[in-house]
């Protein structure tokens, strides 16, 4: 090193910084694999049918049309699918939904709701409904149409009610927004339905006359929509239908088994050799006379058949096909067969919660997409008719309303009545909770009960009850008298 280079370097901030030493680590790479997404020669046939398709390619006119043809074939043809439809339509419709209307005016409350209850019997709306759930199970979804009915007194209101066969779009166009039979506006929204003339079954006219373009203002689409942007419904039972397949064969094998077991009373055989064989004609049946006594040929012997049908493993195995089945509507076993010999009182309860939980949100979907909209649709109809809708009542836009549904029963009522008394005493609930929970109205309840308690009192049949003592008042005033009930 010179002089120069000695001198600089001893000055501060002019010495060389020391050298580093950079140490190269290991890279250590991510290594991840999900077993699911390999595919090998066993599990290549099982997953050979999986696809990337979006919903309503996936769901295409044709396979939703041949899910629906087997989901009917299915209900019209076996006992248990038709029985856990019916079950299904009749646990989340019951006798039909009953609306609480609050107005400006209690009065007007009551009028209202007696008009709206009368429409609903006039159109037989609680029937519609069922079918609808019914339709929305098999084929998938539902529709119905709101039109003018002339038979119908005061508002001529109704509701139509068509298969989805028949919403479909007869020539699909690739420039505008339309997935067999809905059109939609630029924000996505259902904007126009496309219905056909007549039902593509039917024996009256062709689906090739033309559509009608309905509204979607007018229109109820009932579907459960399992993917986003899935715009059309596949039937309910589809994952259930090969088991259905399964259950029928099963069934028709063990019958036939047995009748053929059956069809032979016996049977003759011998072990002597071949050129031995006693005069007897081999497959040749036999007439045995009943109640008597005969020799056998030398050298056979007479063997009985034997019952093996229905197996011991029968039972379980219909009970769990059976109950793989009913998982597909979220209702236990118990429900879809009808049959509760193998339940307790807590796994009874413990199953129904997960049921009553899918009927509640079925009724609020039934609530939201057509229910709401058709009492809308009635108040527009009927606020300008002269005396329809009572005085008091104020704007329809001001009004509030629910709707009362069935009960559903219980197993146990002094449990029940004994837990409802428990929570009303711990201000848990309210008595219109309660008499929600059953279907009822608590202002008709409790009115009703009043008007019964002093009718009972009037006939002696009831002791008048007992006095309260007066509400201590403040220093200096008199004692507030406890008004009687």
């Amino acid at each position: 090193m010179g002089l120069l280079s000695r001198m600089l370097g001893g000055l501060p901030g002019l010495r060389r910084p020391p050298e580093r030493r950079v140490v190269q680590m290991p890279v250590q790479r991510l290594r991840a694999r999900y077993d699911a997404a390999q595919t090998t020669t066993e599990n290549s046939a099982h997953w050979m049918m999986a696809d990337p398709l979006a919903p309503d390619s996936a769901m295409s006119p044709s396979v939703r049309r041949t899910l629906r043809n087997r989901a009917r074939y299915e209900r019209d043809n076996n006992s248990y699918a038709k029985g856990m439809v019916l079950t299904l339509a009749n646990d989340v419709v019951g006798l039909g939904p009953r609306i609480k209307v609050k107005t400006a005016s209690p009065t007007a409350d009551r009028l209202i709701e007696q008009l709206v209850h009368d429409w609903f019997d006039q159109i037989e709306l609680a029937g519609k409904l069922r079918t609808l759930r019914q339709s929305q199970c098999v084929d998938g979804e539902a529709f119905a149409i709101l039109v003018n009915n002339g038979k119908t007194t005061g508002v001529q209101l109704d509701l139509r009610l068509v298969e989805a066969d028949q919403v479909a779009t007869p020539t699909m166009g690739f420039m505008q927004p339309v997935v067999d039979g809905i059109e939609f506006d630029e924000w996505g929204n259902p904007a126009i339905y496309h219905l056909l003339k007549s039902h593509p079954g039917s024996l009256y006219g062709l689906p090739t006359l033309g559509k009608d373009d309905i509204p979607a203002d007018k229109v109820a689409h009932l579907f459960r929509a399992d993917r986003p942007a899935q715009h059309r419904g596949v039937p309910e039972l589809t994952p259930a239908l090969p088991l259905f397949a399964m259950l029928r064969r099963y069934t028709m094998a063990t019958l036939s088994a047995a009748e053929t077991a059956a069809d032979f009373a016996a049977v003759l055989f011998t072990n002597a050799p071949a050129n031995e064989l006693p005069d007897v004609e081999p497959f040749v049946p036999l007439n045995i006379q009943p109640r008597s006594m005969m020799a056998l040929p030398e050298g056979w012997q007479l063997g009985q058949m034997q019952s093996e049908q229905p197996t011991t493993t029968y039972g379980a195995f219909k009970t769990e096909i059976l109950n793989e089945i009913a998982r597909c509507l979220n209702m236990p076993f118990n429900v879809a067969a009808c049959n509760s010999s193998a339940y307790n009182y807590s796994s009874g309860r413990l199953d129904h919660q997960v049921y009553f939980r899918a009927i509640r949100i079925d009724r609020d979907q039934y609530k939201t997409r057509l229910l709401d909209p058709l009492f809308r649709a009635w108040a527009e109809e009927a606020a300008p008719e002269p005396g329809l809708i009572p005085d008091g009542a104020g704007p329809i836009s001001e009004w509030d309303w629910n709707w009362v549904w069935d009960g559903q029963e219980h197993v146990d009522p002094q449990s029940e009545a004994a837990a409802q008394q428990i929570r009303l005493e711990s201000n848990t609930t309210t008595l219109a909770d309660e008499y929600a929970k059953l279907g009822q109205d608590w202002e008709v309840k409790i009115e009703q009960r009043a008007l019964e308690l002093k009718k009972l009192r009037g006939l002696g049949m009831l002791p008048e009850p007992a006095p309260m003592p007066p509400v201590a008042a403040p220093p200096g005033k008199a004692p507030v008298p406890v008004r009687q009930t």
